[in-house]
């Protein structure tokens, strides 16, 4: 038996101790103590406030031309990043084109991710006949290229940028489905699935409370990364004209319109592709950051 004075020293709490931090401050503290973290954090925030405070930052109507006075002016003075060939503001297009792409890469994701949830639990879950419907029809997506299918898709429906997301959300499904399908059929092995279903629960009780957040992480992960490929997906289609249509501000559109300038005007093309460039790089160390911290063999 335990005398008092052991009792007190070690199981009794002394109020006079510090309170610890709350594990939420030290599981934020040590996501962006990885440097990829914080700097696709820090990339992803600024960008997402560019975006909401564009009438504040972008100097001129990103709409507004002049072709006659304002037209291939290099940067410098009112025009920070110079005008295109209408003598639009490029800084203000870039700006603005935030919205836009940033758009792009979260509804494309929430079709993706919608559908291949809910493919991927269905196939996982019920397995037999619907598991090999969805795995065929999975195949046979990944049998076509990415950006190949989303081109023959925008084709078939004609350009624009409601297309775009229509052909980017189901070329971008399958990944999803798989990886979700191959976490239900794991999960739903498990000791305590097997129990809620001797208990009486219901096939979708099962699915929300036991085999849906089992799956949260990886699909976190794979849909912040797919917002990167969305992104790029979109300038590559609209560089082609089948994106966002002018007037605008479509960072493709804008590099496509400044390509037949480049060697005089160089900045038409140069500004709009490092606009790219970051937004990609910003969502991908996310990603890789959020993989981390998530996976818990690490």
């Amino acid at each position: 038996m335990k005398t008092p004075s052991q009792l007190q020293s070690r199981d009794m709490v002394d109020p006079r101790a510090p309170i610890p931090e709350l594990k939420r401050r030290g599981n934020v503290a040590r996501f962006l103590s990885s440097w990829s973290a914080g700097i696709g954090a820090a990339i992803v925030i600024a960008l997402v406030l560019v975006a909401i405070f564009a009438p504040l930052l972008a100097p001129h109507n990103p709409y507004e031309a002049d072709a006659l006075t304002d037209a291939f002016r290099a940067p410098g003075g009112s025009f920070p990043l110079g005008t295109d060939v209408l003598g639009r503001c490029i800084l203000s297009r870039i700006i603005y084109g935030t919205r836009i792409s940033l758009t792009v890469g979260l509804v494309v994701q929430g079709i993706s991710v919608l559908l291949g949830v809910t493919l991927g639990v269905v196939a996982g879950y019920w397995e037999g006949f619907v598991d090999d419907v969805v795995s065929n029809l999975t195949n046979i997506m990944f049998g076509f290229p990415h950006l190949l299918f989303a081109l023959a898709v925008v084709t078939v429906l004609g350009p624009g940028l409601y297309n775009i997301f229509i052909a980017l959300g189901l070329a971008g499904w399958p990944m999803i489905a798989r990886l979700v399908r191959g976490q239900t059929l794991s999960v739903k092995r498990k000791e305590y699935v097997e129990a809620a279903r001797a208990a009486g629960c219901t096939d979708f009780f099962v699915i929300v409370r036991h085999i849906l957040p089992q799956c949260l992480s990886p699909v976190l992960v794979m849909a912040t990364m797919g917002m990167a490929a969305a992104i790029l997906a979109e300038a590559g289609l609209s560089f082609l004209g089948l994106g966002a249509q002018p007037p605008a501000p479509s960072w493709g559109s804008m590099i496509a319109r400044g390509r037949d300038y480049i060697w005089d005007s160089p900045w038409m093309t140069t500004f709009p592709g490092v606009a790219i460039f970051v937004t990609v790089l910003g969502f991908n160390l996310l990603g890789d950051g959020l993989r981390d911290f998530l996976d818990p063999r690490l």
